[in-house]
């Protein structure tokens, strides 16, 4: 494997095979990766490299919480707000070289917040079913 890792951000709850195959192709080009789930509903599909209890504690979210109120906004924010902690966490200790994201609106609002927290030049790719839409919230 190379010496650059990229970070998968996922909704593993609802996008777990989809991440597999992002995380498995990745390697198979010699790509370390690194697999957050940022999910808040259901168990994950695939076991990830750091799970959502990490993600919600770096940014002091309470992941109980947001799982018994079942409030998708309010848990999509305070993923965000999360992930991205996490993943200027992550890129701090030389542990993130780039982030690759893939999924509908939730997962696109947490995965580029967490892309807007890294510096210019950090390599951030979002596949989304909403970039034929409004993008300024996710863009910048």
């Amino acid at each position: 494997m190379s010496g650059k890792t990229v970070v998968l951000v996922g909704t593993l709850d609802t996008k777990g095979d989809e991440y597999v195959y992002l995380r498995d192709r990745l390697r198979l080009h010699g790509v370390n990766t690194l697999l957050v789930d940022v999910g808040t509903l259901e168990p994950p599909r695939t076991e990830p490299d750091i799970d959502r209890h990490e993600v919600a504690a770096a940014a002091g979210v309470d992941l109980d919480e947001l799982a018994r109120v079942r409030d998708r906004g309010r848990a999509v924010s305070a993923m965000a707000q999360a992930a991205a902690a996490l993943i200027r966490r992550l890129y701090e200790e030389d542990r993130c070289d780039g982030v690759l994201a893939a999924g509908g609106s939730g997962n696109t609002a947490i995965a580029t917040a967490a892309m807007q927290a890294l510096p210019v030049g950090v390599p951030k790719l979002m596949v989304s079913t909403v970039a034929a839409g409004n993008t300024r919230d996710y863009v910048g």
